[in-house]
C-alpha cells in the first residue's frame, strides 16, 4: 500500500534558487520573559502562496510505503517506509511542541545529491509526524538521510521543544554518495542566536555530546575531498562547507547582526564584519542584555534595519515614500560592475512567517502556539495558532485561492493587498498598519492567558473537549483577523486613494452634511526628493520667471 505525503510541495517552504530566502531567530528558555524557547521564521519566496497545514496524527499497518516528491520542484523522487504511528502537525509544530525552521546556505554546490531520495522540506515535515523532542528530531533527520540520501543544497536547520533549540547544518556528499556531513550544536539556555542563509556554525567541541552532535566523517569527509588540511580542533564547518563571499555577508549575515544588535548593543561593532572590512566573524550564539519577549521576536520579524545605514525605507530605492519594495533580483549589473539590494529579514515576497512558542509548564496541546501570518512580517499580524487544534482556519487554507487565483477570504490575499498598497506610500500608511497590529497584539495578550487557563483545566478531564475549545479559538481569531485587515485595506484606500489623504478627527473622516470632505491633504514629494528631481536635471521642472519670459526672442 502506497501512501502519498499530501502537501502542496510549492506551497510550503522556499525556493532558494530563485531568491535569497529565509531567516530563524532561536532563544533558549532562560533568555526569554517567560520561560517559553521560541524560533521565528520568515518564509520568503516570490513562487510560495503562504498557507498553513495541518496532518493529522495516524496509525498506518506495517509495511506502508510513502512516496517522496521533490519539495522545490514536484519531482518524484522515491519511497521510504511509512511510520507506523505519526504525529499531528500545525504548519511547523507538531504535537508535543517540536519545531522546525529552516534557511539554505547552497555551500559548495558539488556535494548536491540529485539522486538522493530525500529533500530538505521533505525532511523537516516527515520529522515533525515522528518526534517528540529536539534531540529526537536531530536522530531522526540524520538516521533519514543516512539511510535514503540527501538531495538538497546545504541546510541550516532550527530545531527546538520546549525546554532546547539546537541549529543542524548539514550539506550532502555528491552525487550517488549517500548521506550527508553535519554537525548540530544546542543553544545555550540564556542564549539566542540567528541563521540567514549562511552556515554559522565554524569550530565545535568534539567531546561534549550533551551540546554538540555531529556526522563521524564531517571532518575527514572534508580531507578527503581536499576541502581541509589542519587539526581536527581548528576544523570550521562553515569556513569548509560554505565559504564566506561579499553577498552571504552583505544579504545574509547582516539579518543575523541586525538581530544580535537589538539584543546586546556590543554586537554593533560587527557591522564591519558585514560589510566586508573586518574578518571576525560573529558567535554563533549570544547572550542578551535583556530577557526577550514574545511581542519583540515579532517585532524583531519585522525588522528593515531601520535605525542603521542599511536601512531600505531610506535612499533613492526607497522613492519618495520610504518603500521597502525593490525589484529584484537581490544582486545587478550595471556597466560592468555588480550591485545588491539590501535584504532586510522583512521582505515582501514572504509566503508566511511565524514565531513558535514553546512553554515548558503547560500541557503540550495549550503550551505550544504557533503564532502564524502571511505576506511581508512587517505589514502583516501573527494570530494564535495551538500546536493542539485539529483543522486550519478556511483564511489560511492551501485550497483558498493560489498565487494565481485571488480570493477575498483569503488571508494570503488580504494582506498582500494591504501590503502593496502600501508599498505607494509606506511611510504615511505604516503608520496606520502598526496601530492595527499593537490593537491586536494587546486583544491577544488578554485572550491568550484566559485560553491557556480554561483549555489547561478541561485537559485534565475531557481531552476532545480541550482540542475543540482550542481550536474553535484560533479559528475565530483567524477569520476575525483576516476580516479587519480587509477593512483596514479598504479604509487605507479611502484615506489615501490617488496619494492624497484625507482629513481625521476622533477615529472618523471630516466631511460636511453632504458626505464631501471640506478639505483633502496634498502633501506634495518630501524636501529630499525633490532635491533628487532638480538635481537629475536642473532646469527641466523650473518655472521661468515672468523676465525669462518677457525675453524670449
Amino acid at each position: 500500500m502506497k501512501i502519498l505525503f499530501s502537501i502542496t510541495f510549492l506551497a510550503i517552504t522556499t525556493l532558494f534558487s530563485y531568491t535569497t530566502a529565509c531567516t530563524n531567530f532561536l532563544v533558549g528558555k532562560n533568555a526569554s520573559a517567560t520561560g517559553a524557547t521560541y524560533i521565528s521564521y520568515n518564509a520568503d519566496s516570490y513562487f510560495l502562496f503562504g498557507a498553513l497545514y495541518y496532518r493529522p496524527a495516524a496509525n498506518y499497518p506495517k509495511g506502508t510505503m510513502m512516496d517522496i516528491y521533490d519539495w522545490d520542484t514536484g519531482d518524484y523522487r522515491g519511497q521510504i517506509p511509512q511510520a507506523e504511528h505519526t504525529y499531528s502537525v500545525v504548519g511547523n509544530m507538531n504535537q508535543y511542541q517540536v519545531t522546525i525552521g529552516e534557511t539554505t546556505f547552497g555551500g559548495r554546490p558539488e556535494l548536491e545529491d540529485t539522486t538522493a531520495i530525500l529533500d530538505y522540506g521533505s525532511l523537516m515535515y516527515i520529522t515533525l509526524q515522528r518526534a517528540r523532542t529536539a534531540r529526537e528530531a536531530i536522530k531522526v533527520m540524520t538516521s533519514l538521510v543516512d539511510e535514503y540520501g540527501y538531495g538538497s543544497e546545504g541546510e541550516s536547520f532550527s530545531i527546538g521543544d520546549p525546554e532546547e533549540v539546537w541549529i543542524l547544518e548539514m550539506i550532502g556528499k555528491g552525487p550517488n554518495n549517500k548521506g550527508a556531513v553535519w554537525v548540530a550544536e544546542r543553544i545555550p539556555d540564556d542564549c539566542v542566536s540567528a541563521h540567514a542563509n549562511q552556515a554559522r556554525i565554524t569550530t565545535f567541541p568534539l567531546d561534549d555530546p550533551n551540546n554538540c552532535l555531529f556526522s563521524p566523517d564531517v571532518i575527514s569527509f572534508a580531507r578527503s575531498k581536499g576541502y581541509y588540511n589542519g587539526t581536527n580542533k581548528d576544523f570550521s564547518f562553515s569556513d569548509t562547507y560554505a565559504p564566506l563571499d561579499y553577498v552571504a555577508l552583505r544579504a545574509c549575515e547582516a539579518r543575523v547582526w541586525s538581530f544580535f544588535r537589538k539584543m546586546d548593543t556590543t554586537m554593533n561593532k560587527y557591522i564591519t564584519y558585514v560589510k566586508g572590512e573586518t574578518k571576525e566573524r560573529m558567535p554563533l550564539w549570544i547572550k542578551p542584555s535583556h530577557k526577550v519577549t514574545l511581542h519583540e521576536m515579532m517585532h524583531d520579524m519585522r525588522d528593515r534595519f531601520e535605525g542603521t545605514e542599511f536601512d531600505i525605507t531610506k535612499g533613492v530605492g526607497a522613492g519618495p515614500f520610504g518603500s521597502p519594495l525593490r525589484c529584484s533580483p537581490l544582486t545587478w549589473n550595471y556597466d560592468g560592475k555588480e550591485y545588491l539590494h539590501e535584504r532586510p529579514t522583512a521582505t515582501y515576497q514572504t509566503g508566511f512567517t511565524f514565531v513558535a512558542e514553546m512553554r515548558h509548564w503547560l500541557p503540550d496541546p495549550v503550551g505550544g502556539i504557533l503564532w502564524f501570518g502571511v505576506d511581508d512580517a512587517a505589514c502583516s499580524e501573527y494570530v494564535p495558532m495551538y500546536c493542539g487544534i485539529t483543522k486550519v482556519p478556511e483564511c489560511f487554507s492551501a485550497t483558498n485561492g493560489s498565487l494565481l487565483k485571488f480570493s477575498w477570504t483569503s488571508a494570503f490575499w488580504i494582506f498582500n493587498w494591504v501590503s502593496n498598497m502600501a508599498y505607494s506610500k509606506y511611510d504615511y500608511m505604516i503608520q496606520d498598519i502598526n496601530k492595527e497590529q499593537a490593537k491586536w497584539e494587546s486583544t491577544f495578550s488578554t485572550l491568550t492567558p484566559a485560553i491557556d487557563k480554561t483549555a489547561t483545566d478541561l485537559m485534565a478531564t475531557d481531552t476532545t473537549a480541550a482540542l475543540a475549545y482550542l481550536t474553535e479559538f484560533s479559528d475565530t481569531q483567524a477569520e476575525a483577523l483576516t476580516a479587519a485587515w480587509k477593512k483596514l485595506g479598504e479604509y487605507l484606500l479611502v484615506k489615501y486613494m490617488d496619494g492624497n489623504i484625507k482629513m481625521e478627527k476622533n477615529g472618523k473622516f471630516v466631511q460636511n452634511a453632504a458626505g464631501i470632505p471640506p478639505d483633502i491633504e496634498r502633501p506634495g514629494y518630501p524636501d529630499d526628493f525633490k532635491r533628487q528631481i532638480i538635481q537629475a536635471n536642473p532646469n527641466k521642472f523650473r518655472v521661468k520667471t515672468q523676465a525669462e519670459l518677457d525675453n524670449r526672442k
